[in-house]
């Protein structure tokens, strides 16, 4: 870890060698871990817990966090994690926006001796000496698990399910793995059908804006199913449902993914039939892996958030508060 020390120090070492021209026994404070990190922006309220989660276990830990809201632009990331470098970080962390167009400025990062962790999603690359860890949900899984809630769900219906999927940010891990995930399970049975799906970027109005759209372009008797990769978005396509005169959870059956209170406290109320938990509450295991690279010791190249799913099947009551 580089070491800064700090200008006090340094002032009382000019001090003591200009009044005694020696220094005996000085005994230097070790500056606290320097994390500098690029979160993607704050699209969703599980965003904002993520960014929450992250800022306080760092300060519960005693690591000095730079945090850069990189507010959904890739290009703010690149500009983020430069200016880490230049400030000569101990290591580098950050949520990508996108999966592709990190290997220049993370070579620069290798270049500089500054160790990078990857949280939350994934990047797409040839070498995977640019980071050290990688901290991520299991996108694919979550998406698999989608499928089969449906396959339980539709088990008994023998005419097509028709499914619109709202998807999140293009080109981004959670938007591949859940929707790659979801028809690896259902390319199985083929009266599941995904007639529709459409990039929201995991934003509530863009749920809203396509759920009309899909309203407009079908007759609502058509579908029976809306998948969606988060409850940001389910939230927005919620309301056009409701106001449309149709019953969400009854007339098209509701899988979303993230676990938010809302989203439990609809299914509850039986508005949505499936969440897929996708946990945001990563900071601890941020700053114990920091802690763990900047000491030299070697990690796990890939590690997942541990998560569950909750569905109308289940025992509903024994779903503890979500704090956000």
């Amino acid at each position: 870890m580089k070491r800064r020390a700090p200008f006090s120090a340094i002032l009382f070492i000019l001090l003591t060698v200009s009044a005694c021209d020696r220094v005996r026994n000085v005994t230097s404070v070790q500056d606290p871990i320097v994390l500098g990190y690029s979160q993607l922006g704050d699209e969703s309220s599980w965003r904002t817990q993520n960014s929450f989660s992250i800022k306080a276990a760092a300060k519960r830990t005693g690591i000095k966090i730079m945090f850069e809201d990189a507010m959904q632009d890739p290009a703010n990331q690149i500009k983020a994690l430069r200016s880490f470098i230049a400030y000569k970080v101990d290591i580098i962390a950050f949520s990508p926006l996108v999966e592709t167009g990190w290997d220049t400025v993370l070579g620069e990062a290798k270049a500089a001796g500054i160790p990078v962790m990857i949280v939350d999603r994934m990047i797409d690359t040839d070498d995977e000496s640019l980071y050290a860890t990688a901290l991520c949900s299991d996108f694919d899984l979550e998406g698999r698990k989608a499928g089969e809630f449906l396959i339980r769900k539709f088990k008994d219906r023998a005419a097509p399910v028709n499914i619109v999927e709202l998807a999140g940010t293009a080109y981004s891990t959670p938007a591949i793995g859940r929707s790659e995930g979801f028809r690896k399970v259902l390319e199985q049975y083929p009266k599941f059908k995904v007639v529709y799906s459409e990039d929201g970027d995991f934003m509530q109005s863009k749920g809203r804006e396509i759920m009309r759209q899909v309203l407009k372009r079908f007759n609502p008797k058509d579908i029976n199913v809306l998948y969606s990769h988060n409850d940001d978005m389910t939230f927005g396509a919620i309301e056009v449902m409701s106001e449309a005169g149709l019953v969400p959870g009854k007339d098209i059956a509701i899988v979303s993914v993230d676990a938010t209170q809302r989203s439990i406290d609809y299914l509850k109320a039986g508005t949505i039939n499936c969440v897929i938990e996708c946990n945001p509450n990563s900071g601890q295991q941020v700053m114990e892996l920091a802690k763990r690279i900047v000491a030299g010791e070697k990690v796990e190249k890939r590690l997942y958030v541990q998560e569950t799913t909750f569905d109308e099947f289940g025992d509903l009551d024994s779903i503890p508060a979500r704090g956000y």
